[in-house]
């Protein structure tokens, strides 16, 4: 999995390629951690666009993201998941908690 960090303003954005599973969970998990603990980081977008696969270990660490980005009064955004990564989030009901965008300027013009 091929990670890319960056930042704007104070929104962290983390793009993501290949399979979000057990294999690379705890490698995003603790690099975008390390990020967020950085003070100027207060909301997270994570582009899942070249993301093929998510399994449970990757909702896992969608979800712990989210409730640490909700700890610094931030907000967090998924963009551009590809149908398949979709139907994954929306069964899950992560939608419900993380909005989805289709690609990362939509959410930098809020």
């Amino acid at each position: 999995m091929d990670i890319e960090i960056k930042m704007i303003r104070n929104t962290l954005i983390i793009r993501l390629k290949g399979e979000f599973d057990l294999v690379k969970a705890e490698k995003i998990r603790s690099l975008t951690d390390e990020k967020l603990q950085e003070k100027q980081v207060r909301n997270l977008i994570l582009n899942l666009e070249k993301v093929s696969f998510v399994d449970s270990s990757g909702l896992g660490v969608i979800i712990g993201r989210y409730k640490k980005v909700q700890e610094k009064n931030g907000s967090m955004f998924i963009v551009g998941a590809q149908p398949v990564v979709e139907k994954i989030l929306t069964l899950s009901g992560i939608n419900k908690l993380v909005p989805l965008f289709k690609n990362e300027q939509e959410v930098l013009k809020i």
